[in-house]
Protein backbone atom coordinates (compact mmCIF):
# COMPACT_ATOMS: atom_id res chain seq x y z
CA UNK A 1 0.00 0.00 0.00
CA UNK A 2 1.10 3.18 -1.24
CA UNK A 3 1.43 6.67 1.26
CA UNK A 4 -1.28 7.91 -0.62
CA UNK A 5 -3.50 5.12 -0.11
CA UNK A 6 -2.68 4.80 3.80
CA UNK A 7 -3.57 9.01 4.03
CA UNK A 8 -6.60 8.86 1.18
CA UNK A 9 -9.18 7.88 4.34
CA UNK A 10 -8.35 10.57 6.54
CA UNK A 11 -8.59 12.92 3.58
CA UNK A 12 -11.92 11.72 2.87
CA UNK A 13 -12.99 11.57 6.67
CA UNK A 14 -11.90 15.13 6.86
CA UNK A 15 -13.99 15.99 3.30
CA UNK A 16 -17.03 15.14 5.50
CA UNK A 17 -16.82 17.54 8.14
CA UNK A 18 -16.44 20.04 5.44
CA UNK A 19 -19.47 19.24 3.57
CA UNK A 20 -21.35 19.06 7.17
CA UNK A 21 -19.52 22.70 7.49
CA UNK A 22 -17.84 21.72 10.66
CA UNK A 23 -14.44 21.84 12.11
CA UNK A 24 -12.46 18.20 13.43
CA UNK A 25 -10.54 19.19 16.19
CA UNK A 26 -7.31 18.24 17.18
CA UNK A 27 -4.73 19.08 20.16
CA UNK A 28 -0.91 17.80 20.49
CA UNK A 29 0.80 17.15 23.60
CA UNK A 30 4.04 16.02 23.89
CA UNK A 31 5.84 14.31 27.05
CA UNK A 32 9.17 13.92 28.87
CA UNK A 33 10.40 17.27 27.82
CA UNK A 34 13.40 18.78 29.96
CA UNK A 35 16.12 20.50 28.69
CA UNK A 36 17.04 21.89 24.91
CA UNK A 37 17.72 18.64 22.59
CA UNK A 38 18.39 17.77 19.03
CA UNK A 39 14.68 16.09 19.13
CA UNK A 40 12.78 19.08 20.93
CA UNK A 41 13.71 21.42 18.29
CA UNK A 42 12.83 18.85 15.47
CA UNK A 43 9.29 18.78 17.23
CA UNK A 44 9.51 22.49 17.89
CA UNK A 45 10.61 23.20 14.33
CA UNK A 46 8.13 21.25 12.46
CA UNK A 47 4.83 22.68 14.80
CA UNK A 48 6.30 25.49 14.43
CA UNK A 49 6.09 25.51 10.53
CA UNK A 50 2.79 23.77 10.60
CA UNK A 51 1.26 26.35 13.04
CA UNK A 52 0.31 23.85 16.00
CA UNK A 53 0.17 24.70 19.44
CA UNK A 54 1.93 21.82 21.01
CA UNK A 55 1.35 21.35 25.21
CA UNK A 56 4.89 19.90 26.37
CA UNK A 57 4.46 17.90 29.97
CA UNK A 58 7.84 19.07 31.45
CA UNK A 59 9.47 17.13 34.23
CA UNK A 60 9.64 19.81 37.19
CA UNK A 61 12.50 18.71 39.48
CA UNK A 62 15.08 17.48 36.03
CA UNK A 63 14.33 20.69 34.32
CA UNK A 64 16.03 24.63 34.79
CA UNK A 65 16.44 27.74 32.83
CA UNK A 66 17.91 26.35 29.77
CA UNK A 67 14.47 24.73 28.62
CA UNK A 68 12.70 27.99 29.21
CA UNK A 69 15.54 30.10 27.12
CA UNK A 70 14.73 27.39 24.49
CA UNK A 71 11.22 27.58 24.51
CA UNK A 72 11.17 31.74 24.58
CA UNK A 73 12.02 31.26 20.22
CA UNK A 74 8.78 29.21 20.36
CA UNK A 75 5.44 30.82 20.94
CA UNK A 76 3.33 28.24 19.96
CA UNK A 77 4.34 26.20 22.65
CA UNK A 78 2.85 25.41 26.41
CA UNK A 79 4.11 23.82 29.38
CA UNK A 80 2.31 21.60 31.53
CA UNK A 81 3.47 20.15 34.57
CA UNK A 82 4.67 16.29 34.34
CA UNK A 83 4.44 14.82 38.15
CA UNK A 84 7.32 15.65 40.17
CA UNK A 85 10.12 13.67 39.30
CA UNK A 86 9.00 11.08 37.07
CA UNK A 87 10.08 8.28 39.70
CA UNK A 88 8.74 5.28 39.87
CA UNK A 89 7.00 4.68 43.66
CA UNK A 90 5.39 1.17 42.78
CA UNK A 91 6.75 -2.42 43.59
CA UNK A 92 8.42 -4.08 40.98
CA UNK A 93 5.64 -6.56 40.33
CA UNK A 94 2.95 -3.90 39.93
CA UNK A 95 2.44 -0.85 36.98
CA UNK A 96 5.27 1.90 37.58
CA UNK A 97 3.89 4.72 38.99
CA UNK A 98 4.51 8.30 40.82
CA UNK A 99 1.74 9.21 41.81
CA UNK A 100 0.04 6.12 42.66
CA UNK A 101 -1.50 4.67 46.60
CA UNK A 102 1.97 3.68 47.40
CA UNK A 103 3.02 6.71 49.83
CA UNK A 104 0.86 8.75 52.16
CA UNK A 105 -1.05 11.17 50.51
CA UNK A 106 0.33 14.18 51.82
CA UNK A 107 3.48 14.20 50.61
CA UNK A 108 2.36 12.96 47.42
CA UNK A 109 0.49 16.41 46.75
CA UNK A 110 3.28 18.46 48.41
CA UNK A 111 5.29 17.05 45.63
CA UNK A 112 2.70 18.01 42.67
CA UNK A 113 2.49 21.70 44.52
CA UNK A 114 6.34 21.97 44.16
CA UNK A 115 6.35 21.01 40.78
CA UNK A 116 3.43 23.84 39.72
CA UNK A 117 5.18 26.31 41.35
CA UNK A 118 8.50 25.44 39.68
CA UNK A 119 7.29 25.22 36.31
CA UNK A 120 5.10 28.37 36.93
CA UNK A 121 8.09 29.93 38.32
CA UNK A 122 10.16 29.20 35.17
CA UNK A 123 7.81 29.95 32.78
CA UNK A 124 5.53 31.96 33.82
CA UNK A 125 2.65 32.78 31.55
CA UNK A 126 3.78 30.41 29.05
CA UNK A 127 2.90 27.49 32.25
CA UNK A 128 -0.57 26.19 32.29
CA UNK A 129 -1.71 24.68 35.56
CA UNK A 130 -2.47 21.50 34.01
CA UNK A 131 -1.26 17.73 35.66
CA UNK A 132 0.15 15.15 33.34
CA UNK A 133 0.67 12.00 35.54
CA UNK A 134 3.90 10.35 34.67
CA UNK A 135 3.04 6.77 33.36
CA UNK A 136 -0.59 8.59 32.32
CA UNK A 137 -1.70 7.16 36.06
CA UNK A 138 -2.60 8.91 39.26
CA UNK A 139 -4.42 7.73 42.47
CA UNK A 140 -8.29 8.20 42.06
CA UNK A 141 -8.33 9.72 45.66
CA UNK A 142 -6.05 12.57 44.62
CA UNK A 143 -7.62 13.94 41.99
CA UNK A 144 -9.95 15.17 44.47
CA UNK A 145 -7.39 17.15 45.94
CA UNK A 146 -5.40 18.76 42.70
CA UNK A 147 -7.61 21.98 42.84
CA UNK A 148 -6.84 22.88 46.60
CA UNK A 149 -3.19 23.31 45.28
CA UNK A 150 -3.69 25.31 42.28
CA UNK A 151 -3.99 22.49 39.95
CA UNK A 152 -6.97 23.54 36.58
CA UNK A 153 -7.15 20.51 34.23
CA UNK A 154 -5.40 16.93 34.38
CA UNK A 155 -4.70 15.17 31.62
CA UNK A 156 -4.17 11.31 31.13
CA UNK A 157 -4.46 9.26 28.52
CA UNK A 158 -8.15 7.51 27.23
CA UNK A 159 -11.77 8.61 27.70
CA UNK A 160 -12.59 11.41 30.42
CA UNK A 161 -13.93 10.50 33.73
CA UNK A 162 -15.93 13.31 35.30
CA UNK A 163 -13.40 14.99 37.90
CA UNK A 164 -13.56 18.54 40.02
CA UNK A 165 -11.59 20.36 37.40
CA UNK A 166 -11.29 19.93 33.51
CA UNK A 167 -10.02 16.38 32.40
CA UNK A 168 -8.03 17.00 29.04
CA UNK A 169 -7.16 13.32 27.78
CA UNK A 170 -4.77 12.34 24.86
CA UNK A 171 -6.70 9.35 22.82
CA UNK A 172 -4.03 8.44 19.89
CA UNK A 173 -0.65 7.43 21.07
CA UNK A 174 2.08 7.34 18.19
CA UNK A 175 4.49 5.04 19.55
CA UNK A 176 3.87 1.12 20.23
CA UNK A 177 5.00 0.71 23.88
CA UNK A 178 4.30 -2.82 24.12
CA UNK A 179 6.05 -4.45 20.69
CA UNK A 180 8.80 -2.29 19.16
CA UNK A 181 8.86 0.36 21.30
CA UNK A 182 8.89 2.48 17.91
CA UNK A 183 6.51 4.45 16.38
CA UNK A 184 2.93 2.22 15.52
CA UNK A 185 2.21 1.68 12.26
CA UNK A 186 0.63 4.73 9.71
CA UNK A 187 -1.89 2.84 8.29
CA UNK A 188 -3.67 1.60 12.13
CA UNK A 189 -2.28 5.09 13.53
CA UNK A 190 -4.64 6.53 10.98
CA UNK A 191 -7.48 4.39 11.27
CA UNK A 192 -7.51 5.25 14.93
CA UNK A 193 -7.28 8.98 14.17
CA UNK A 194 -10.52 8.08 11.91
CA UNK A 195 -12.00 6.27 14.28
CA UNK A 196 -11.38 9.00 16.96
CA UNK A 197 -12.95 11.49 14.47
CA UNK A 198 -15.80 9.51 14.38
CA UNK A 199 -16.51 9.49 18.00
CA UNK A 200 -16.08 13.24 18.09
CA UNK A 201 -18.51 13.90 15.43
CA UNK A 202 -21.14 12.33 17.51
CA UNK A 203 -20.32 14.23 20.17
CA UNK A 204 -16.77 12.56 21.63
CA UNK A 205 -14.28 14.44 22.46
CA UNK A 206 -11.31 16.52 19.62
CA UNK A 207 -8.30 13.97 18.95
CA UNK A 208 -6.07 14.19 21.08
CA UNK A 209 -2.52 13.32 19.96
CA UNK A 210 0.19 11.98 22.13
CA UNK A 211 4.25 12.31 21.33
CA UNK A 212 7.20 11.65 22.99
CA UNK A 213 10.12 13.13 21.19
CA UNK A 214 13.07 12.08 23.10
CA UNK A 215 11.86 8.55 21.81
CA UNK A 216 11.13 9.22 17.97
CA UNK A 217 12.59 7.27 15.31
CA UNK A 218 12.40 8.46 11.46
CA UNK A 219 9.11 6.76 11.36
CA UNK A 220 7.20 8.69 13.53
CA UNK A 221 8.54 12.33 12.38
CA UNK A 222 7.30 11.86 8.67
CA UNK A 223 3.88 10.34 10.49
CA UNK A 224 3.92 13.88 12.40
CA UNK A 225 4.70 15.67 9.32
CA UNK A 226 2.42 14.18 6.64
CA UNK A 227 -0.54 14.16 9.28
CA UNK A 228 0.09 18.23 9.76
CA UNK A 229 0.84 18.37 5.74
CA UNK A 230 -3.00 16.36 5.60
CA UNK A 231 -4.78 18.83 7.99
CA UNK A 232 -3.49 22.05 6.69
CA UNK A 233 -4.53 20.90 3.31
CA UNK A 234 -8.34 21.39 4.65
CA UNK A 235 -10.13 24.27 6.31
CA UNK A 236 -12.14 21.58 7.86
CA UNK A 237 -9.45 21.30 10.60
CA UNK A 238 -8.67 23.43 13.91
CA UNK A 239 -5.66 22.40 15.91
CA UNK A 240 -6.63 23.67 19.28
CA UNK A 241 -4.63 24.86 22.22
CA UNK A 242 -4.33 23.50 25.54
CA UNK A 243 -6.36 26.69 27.18
CA UNK A 244 -9.30 26.55 24.47
CA UNK A 245 -10.25 22.92 25.97
CA UNK A 246 -9.23 23.91 29.50
CA UNK A 247 -11.85 26.50 29.32
CA UNK A 248 -14.37 24.39 27.81
CA UNK A 249 -14.19 22.39 31.13
CA UNK A 250 -14.09 18.58 29.74
CA UNK A 251 -15.27 16.05 31.83
CA UNK A 252 -15.81 18.62 34.60
CA UNK A 253 -18.49 17.45 36.78
CA UNK A 254 -20.07 18.33 40.54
Amino acid sequence: MTSDQIWQPLVEELARWQRADRKAEFWLRDDDAVDPTPALDWLLDLTGQFAIPVTLAVIPALTDGKLVARLDEAPHATVAIHGWAHRNHAPEDQKKQELGPHRPREPVLDDLARGLSRITGLHGARAVPMLVPPWNRIDAGLVSELGSIGFAALSVFGPPKRASLAVVNSNVDMMDWHGTRCCRDHGILVQTIIAQLRHAFDGGEPVGLLTHHLVHDESAWLFLERLFTVTARTEACAWLTIRTLIGRGTGKGK
